[in-house]
């Protein structure tokens, strides 16, 4: 069977490599996988077969197994390199994690202490405390939600050529949905029209929904089921993302459907000001808690405090859903600090709820040597409509 990788086995190797060294260093004796995130960075493996139970057992000395359910067996056999490839049967008395138990006990781990991604989504509540109970007498679990999370962080160049990819086709979905945003235009085909440029690009459904909003929907920062048609004096709002191999590139805009408040023009003018002196801040070697700071810095002193976020923006890469957010998270004393690779979305929203006003900025930056690189083309200028 043809393998349909998202990179050469070469880096995905490399990958494996440094974290099985991260697991030796922990004091590991491997990791149990239940972030859809890690599988495919470390395998290539390419479903969304995790909202079932799921894991990747990655050995310490490079050894892998995956334990899954049947519809996934061809999907591992195409998109991954995993070989050792075990299924669980769907049944009224299913008992994945005893499985997990036994496999692991023919792989020598009994007396093991093995790392879990325990802040997966595709490992609810409910397996969790299976996966503990079924490990008593075989193995130790310790915490290695991170593991995984700190070497992908850093994108390797195949990945960061995704990323820029992933940009093109967002100021492609920008442009459109700028070319549609007039009085009496239903939500519904600008955000069909901003997808499709996405798509018709090669790019892939992003890890969580769409945002868009008008009206008093404007002032919401998450998606919502129904839709509007704009009104001849409106502010419409959309944060939205392209993806390329999974990985994204986010922007986020506030259009002015008709003549704009001049409170907005105001309000626009301050958040150009702190997205710059954000990205300013975001350079390697600097913790990224003064990208807030920064963000925090400029709204305040234009006298938007009451209105501006306690965050300001999140490290992007390859991410599924429900969330295209991957760690670290733009916030006051925010320690990780950056290192050329890094991907990192900055937003500056300011809601002024009083007086339904809305505004947002925001765009994808790539650290560098030198600092922060934009990765969109699309220029800051308020949108008019």
């Amino acid at each position: 069977m043809v393998r349909k990788l998202h990179v050469g086995e070469a880096e995905l190797s490399e990958r494996r490599a440094r974290a099985c060294g991260a697991l030796r260093a922990a004091g590991l004796d491997g990791l149990l996988c239940f972030r859809q995130e890690s599988m495919y960075w470390l395998t290539g493996y390419d479903t969304f077969g995790f909202v079932f139970f799921q894991c990747l057992h990655l050995s310490a000395d490079g050894r892998m197994m995956l334990l899954t359910r049947a519809p996934d067996r061809l999907q591992a056999a195409q998109t991954s390199v995993i070989e050792d490839v075990r299924i669980w049967v769907d049944a009224p008395d299913a008992a994945p994690a005893a499985e997990l138990r036994g496999i692991l006990e023919e792989k020598g781990c009994r007396g093991a202490r093995l790392g879990v991604e325990w802040e997966a989504y595709g490992l609810t509540a409910r397996n969790g405390q299976r996966l503990a109970a079924a490990r008593d007498g075989v193995c130790t679990l310790a915490d290695a939600a991170d593991l995984s999370s700190r070497r992908r962080v850093i994108k390797s160049p195949a990945e960061l050529a995704f990323a820029r990819r992933a940009a093109e086709l967002a100021d492609r979905a920008l442009a459109a949905g700028a070319a549609l945003a007039r009085p009496g235009a239903d939500e519904g085909e600008i955000l069909a029209a901003m997808q499709a440029e996405v798509l018709r690009g090669g790019g892939d459904e992003p890890a969580n929904e769409q945002i868009i909003g008008s009206g008093p929907h404007a002032l919401l920062c998450r998606t919502h089921t129904g839709r509007r048609r704009l009104d001849d004096r409106d502010t419409l709002t959309v944060e939205f993302a392209g993806a390329y191999r999974h990985y994204h590139a986010a922007l986020m805009r506030s259009f002015a459907i008709g003549r704009p408040d001049p409170r907005l023009v105001d309000m626009h003018k301050a958040s150009v000001e702190a997205l710059l002196a954000c990205e300013a801040a975001l350079r390697p070697g600097r913790p990224i808690g003064e990208v807030f700071d920064a963000h925090a810095r400029v709204l305040d002193a234009a006298g938007y405090r009451a209105m501006r976020m306690n965050a300001c923006g999140y490290a992007l890469g390859a991410t599924f859903a429900p969330n295209w957010m991957d760690w670290p998270m733009f916030y006051r004393g925010q320690t990780y600090v950056a290192e050329p690779g890094n991907v990192f979305f900055i937003h500056i929203i300011v809601f002024d709820a009083a007086a339904g006003l809305a505004m947002t900025l925001g765009r994808t930056s790539e650290v560098t040597l030198a600092g922060a690189v934009p990765l969109s083309a699309a220029p800051l200028d308020f949108v008019l409509g």
